[in-house]
């Protein structure tokens, strides 16, 4: 795995917020999966992990996006936590993984990665989180990847095209469009293998060196 994506692990994460503003709007649900490669060098989920977040002091809350989700942040059906505890549930089998896989970082895997890296970032500013255990820019997103490898953009008809099962109503929850975009971005990835991958890339450079 560390010699497959030059010493990162890859990590899928999803969010759901309370706005497009990473820097005033809430963070309200975390998700991540960890994956793993199997002995013939494909790419499969791991582990899942998910936290239901508290807004933190002072945080906006756009009417339209707790529309959108169906998220109440307030409800006490919620086991919501303060947003750095919430971090460091998520974080710390993160950490855990990169290790036993021999990495040195995690880097993000989402759709739309930036929008889900950047209420990370955010959230371990506000936080004062030293140990982020992702690469602070760098990331893997599957809206581009899935656009090359099968002509779709959107989590739910790429998906489909890649013969992914996707229940529409449970979109818009972390863990269900983690776990969705992890089957997504190992698809690609290991149909890429199939396909010859980075082995015969690799072959090409050298016979050409």
């Amino acid at each position: 795995m560390a010699e497959r994506f030059r010493g990162y692990l890859p990590v899928v994460i999803d969010v759901e917020t309370a706005g497009f503003n990473a820097r005033t709007d809430a963070l309200l649900e975390i998700a991540a999966v960890t994956l793993t490669m199997d002995e013939e060098g494909y790419l499969m989920i791991d582990e899942s992990f998910e936290a239901e977040v508290m807004p933190f002091e002072g945080a906006n809350l756009e009417a339209s996006a707790l529309d959108f989700t169906g998220i109440d942040p307030y409800s006490p059906d919620r086991n919501a936590m303060i947003e750095k505890e919430a971090l460091e549930l998520i974080f710390k089998p993160i950490r855990r993984a990169v290790k036993s896989h021999g990495c040195k970082r995690a880097i993000l895997v989402g759709h739309n990665a930036s929008f889900d890296q950047g209420f990370v970032n955010a959230a371990v500013e506000r936080c004062d989180i030293k140990r982020n255990p992702f690469h602070p820019f760098s990331s893997f997103d599957t809206a581009t990847l899935a656009g090359l490898a099968y002509g779709q953009t959107v989590l739910a008809k790429a998906c489909e095209v890649a013969g992914i099962p996707f229940d529409g109503k449970k979109a818009h929850s972390a863990l269900y469009d983690t776990e969705k975009t992890a089957e997504l971005f190992c698809g690609i990835v290991n149909r890429w293998k199939d396909l010859g991958g980075w082995d015969m890339v690799l072959a090409l450079h050298d016979q050409e060196g």
